[in-house]
C-alpha cells in the first residue's frame, strides 16, 4: 500500500513523506499523537497532524534552541524547559556539566512516554539524570507559581500557538518568565516562521510582546527542512546579555561539546536576518 503522511503548509501547499509504517496512534487527553517510520527521515512523530520531530533533522532544532544561550552565559545553572516532550532539548542541556537543575514542564505525559518508547534518540536522558525533574502540568501555571529570580535560562520548546501551546504566546506568560528569571536570565522561545503569512502573523505577535517585556530582544534563524518553508526562528530575550556582543566563544569552545549544526561562527551569523524578515519584525510589513 502507498501510504503518505501529509501536512498542509498552506491551503494550497502540501508537504508529504512516504510512510513505511504507521507505528503508533492515540488520542491523549490533550491531542492526537502519531508515530511513523520513513526511509528518508527515520522515525518521526506528529501532534494533531503537525510535524514535531524527525530522527533525521532533530539535531538542528535542538542545537539551536540550546547552545546559543549557553555560549552567551556558560555559567547557567538552573534551567526551565517548557514543552519539549520529545526530550531533545533536555538531552542537549544536560550535556553541560555546570548545569545543576533542569525542570521540564510538559503538559502531556503521553508525549514523553511514547517518545521514550519510539524515539530514544531524543528521549534517552529523560528519567536517566538526577538533575532533571519532569512536571506533567501546564507550563503557564508552573511559571506563575515559580519563585522569583530562580532560573538562569527558560527554553520555551512549544508547539504552534494553537491548542495546548496557545497560552505560551501571551504577554502574561512573558512577564512571568521575566519575573522568574535571575538578573542574568535568558529566555529562548520558539518563534515561528517569516515565510508563510499565517506563521509570520504569529511571529510578529510574539516578537512585539517580548520586545515590550525584555530590554534585550533579538531573533535568530535556522534551517529546519521538515517545518513549513524550512526557514524557522527562535527568539532570544534577556535582562542583561546581548547575544552577539556577549558571546563567550573561547569559553564555550573549551567545553568540547560536539555539535552537528551549531558553532560559534554560526552563532553570530544566525542573528543576521534577511531584509524582509527584519521589516516584518519591525512591523513595517
Amino acid at each position: 500500500m502507498d501510504l503518505w503522511y501529509t501536512e498542509n503548509h498552506q491551503e494550497d501547499t502540501k508537504f508529504s513523506i512516504k510512510v513505511q509504517e504507521h507505528i503508533h496512534s492515540e488520542k491523549s487527553e490533550f491531542q492526537q499523537i502519531d508515530f511513523f517510520r520513513s526511509e528518508t527521515f527515520g522515525t518521526f512523530f506528529t501532534l494533531d497532524g503537525y510535524m514535531m520531530v524527525t530522527e533525521k533533522d532533530e539535531f538542528i532544532y535542538h542545537d539551536m534552541i540550546t547552545h546559543v544561550s549557553m555560549a552567551v552565559n556558560p555559567n547557567i545553572k538552573k534551567v526551565l524547559i517548557i514543552g519539549g516532550g520529545d526530550g531533545g532539548t533536555a538531552r542537549e542541556v544536560l550535556r553541560y556539566p555546570g548545569v545543576e537543575v533542569v525542570d521540564m514542564v510538559e503538559i502531556d505525559e503521553r508525549v514523553v512516554r511514547l517518545c521514550q518508547q519510539y524515539l530514544p534518540l531524543t528521549a534517552s536522558k529523560l528519567d536517566q539524570d538526577n538533575r532533571l525533574t519532569l512536571y506533567f502540568e501546564d507550563g503557564l501555571k508552573f511559571v506563575q507559581e515559580a519563585d522569583e529570580g530562580y532560573y538562569d535560562l527558560i527554553l520555551v520548546d512549544s508547539t504552534d500557538p494553537i491548542g495546548p501551546g496557545e497560552g505560551l504566546f501571551t504577554v502574561a506568560f512573558y512577564n512571568n518568565c521575566k519575573r522568574v528569571l535571575s538578573e542574568e536570565g535568558i529566555l529562548i522561545n520558539q518563534h515561528e516562521s517569516p515565510y508563510y503569512a499565517s506563521y509570520a502573523h504569529e511571529m510578529k505577535r510574539a516578537h512585539s510582546k517580548i520586545k515590550e517585556t525584555f530590554p534585550i530582544s533579538k531573533v535568530y534563524q535556522f534551517h529546519m527542512p521538515t517545518y513549513p518553508s524550512g526557514h524557522w526562528l527562535f527568539g532570544f530575550a534577556s535582562k542583561k546579555y546581548d547575544p552577539i556582543k556577549d558571546i563567550k566563544a573561547d569559553e564555550w569552545n573549551k567545553l568540547g561539546i560536539e555539535t552537528k549544526y551549531y558553532n560559534t561562527d554560526l552563532h553570530v551569523g544566525c542573528f543576521m536576518l534577511p531584509t524582509y524578515v527584519k521589516k516584518q519584525l519591525d512591523n513595517e510589513e
